[in-house]
C-alpha cells in the first residue's frame, strides 16, 4: 500500500480552495452506457448519428451552461473518440480514448491527465487486458475502473501508485462475467456493480481495506448501478424500475432520495461531490442526451456549446470543475472539462 501522506486530502483541498464493447461497455451510462464492451454512462454509442436539427436548448430543465467555461480536451492518440470520466480536487482527470468498436483495432485505452503540467497524458491500462477504462480518481491520485479481456469478461480494478489489483464481487454470475468499478472516494471506498446470471445489474460499495462488498439495493429496482461515493459515504447511481424507466438515487445512511428529470424516461447520476452536488445525464426531446447538475434538489441542464444535442457530464470535484463528453457535428466523441465561473478555479490553458 502507498505511504500515507503527511497531509490529508481534505486539508490539501482546503488549502487550495483558500487562495463514472459490443466490446467493453461502461456502466456510467445505461441509456447511455459506457463503451467498454459493456457500456455504462450516458454514453453515446460509437458512431451514433447525432440529430443536427435537435438544438441543445431543447431541454426539459433550466440551462446553466453559460455559467461554465468549456474546454475540449482529449488524448491526441485518438482525435475521434475521448471520454473524460472523473476529476479530483487538483484537476487531475481520468478517462479513456478509443471507441472499442472493433475492439481489436480501436480498443478503449485508459489514461490520466494532469492539466497543470502541460496537459500530460499518462497511459493506464490493466496488464493483459484488451481494453481499459479509468473511471474515477481520488485526491491521492489512486484510480479505479474496469478492463475487458478478449472473451468479453469485464473486471474492476484499483490502481494505487502503479500497484494494481483486480476487483470482482464473488456474486458475479453472468456469462461472460461483468464487474465494474465506477467511483472512488478518499477513504478507499469504491462504487460499482456486477451482473447476475440473467444479466441484471446489482450495485455495491467495495472497501479496499476490508475487501468487503456491501450491496446497495434501491427500493423498487429491477437492476441497479452505483456510480459514485463521496467522502461522507453518500452513494449515488441509477436503477431501472419495473416499468422500464431509469431513475437516479442518492443514499445517505438509511435515507434514500430518488431523482428523475420530469418527462424523461432516463436519468442517470455519474458523479457526486462532498457537498452533495450530483451530475449526470438525461434523455430529452428527440432522444438527445443532456448533462445535468443537481444542487440542493434543483435540477439544471449543462450542455457543451460544441455538442450537437449530446452532452454527458460524468464527474465533478469540490472546486467547481466538471468533466464529460459530447458528440460534435462530425460524429466524433470529444472530451471536455468545464469550470464553474462563479466558484471554480480556472482550468489551465
Amino acid at each position: 500500500m502507498p505511504a500515507t501522506p503527511s497531509a490529508t486530502p481534505t486539508n490539501q483541498r482546503q488549502a487550495r480552495l483558500a487562495r463514472r464493447l459490443p466490446p467493453l461497455r461502461s456502466h456510467k451510462a445505461s441509456g447511455a452506457r459506457f463503451v467498454l464492451a459493456i457500456a455504462v454512462g450516458a454514453i453515446l454509442a460509437p458512431g451514433a448519428a447525432a440529430d443536427a436539427s435537435a438544438s441543445t436548448t431543447m431541454s426539459a430543465l433550466p440551462d446553466v451552461s453559460s455559467h461554465y467555461s468549456f474546454t475540449t480536451l482529449g488524448d491526441p492518440a485518438d482525435p475521434t473518440f475521448n471520454q473524460l470520466l472523473g476529476v479530483n480536487d487538483f484537476g487531475v482527470i481520468a478517462g479513456y480514448f478509443g471507441s472499442g468498436s472493433p475492439a481489436a483495432t480501436h480498443p478503449n485505452k485508459g489514461f490520466t491527465m494532469t492539466p497543470y503540467s502541460g496537459r500530460t497524458f499518462t497511459n493506464e491500462n490493466f496488464t493483459g487486458s484488451q481494453q481499459t477504462q479509468v473511471t474515477a480518481i481520488n485526491d491521492w491520485g489512486n484510480t479505479v475502473g474496469f478492463y475487458a479481456l478478449p472473451s468479453g469478461a469485464n473486471y474492476g480494478f484499483l490502481d494505487e501508485g502503479g500497484v494494481t489489483s483486480s476487483v470482482s464481487d464473488p456474486l458475479t454470475s453472468s456469462k461472460p462475467p461483468v464487474n465494474q468499478l465506477l467511483g472512488l472516494n478518499n477513504n478507499g471506498q469504491a462504487a460499482g456493480f456486477y451482473n447476475d446470471s440473467k444479466n441484471n445489474s446489482h450495485a455495491y460499495i467495495w472497501d479496499r481495506v476490508t475487501r468487503v462488498f456491501t450491496p446497495i439495493n434501491p427500493p423498487g429496482a429491477t437492476s441497479s448501478t452505483a456510480t459514485a461515493i463521496n467522502d461522507h459515504g453518500a452513494v449515488a447511481g441509477f436503477f431501472t424500475k419495473a416499468n422500464g424507466d431509469i431513475v437516479s438515487f442518492i443514499k445517505q445512511g438509511a435515507a434514500w432520495k430518488t431523482i428523475a428529470v420530469p418527462g424523461s424516461t432516463t436519468t442517470e447520476i455519474f458523479g457526486l461531490n462532498d457537498d452533495g452536488v450530483a451530475v449526470g445525464m438525461y434523455v430529452g426531446q428527440h432522444s438527445q442526451t443532456y448533462g445535468f447538475v443537481d444542487s440542493g434538489g434543483m435540477l439544471k441542464t449543462i450542455s457543451d456549446p460544441n455538442g450537437v444535442g449530446s452532452t454527458v457530464v460524468n464527474g465533478l470535484n469540490n472546486t467547481g470543475q466538471i468533466v464529460g463528453f459530447y458528440m460534435d457535428s462530425k460524429g466524433n466523441t470529444d472530451g471536455f472539462v468545464a469550470d464553474d465561473r462563479l466558484v471554480g478555479i480556472p482550468f489551465a490553458n
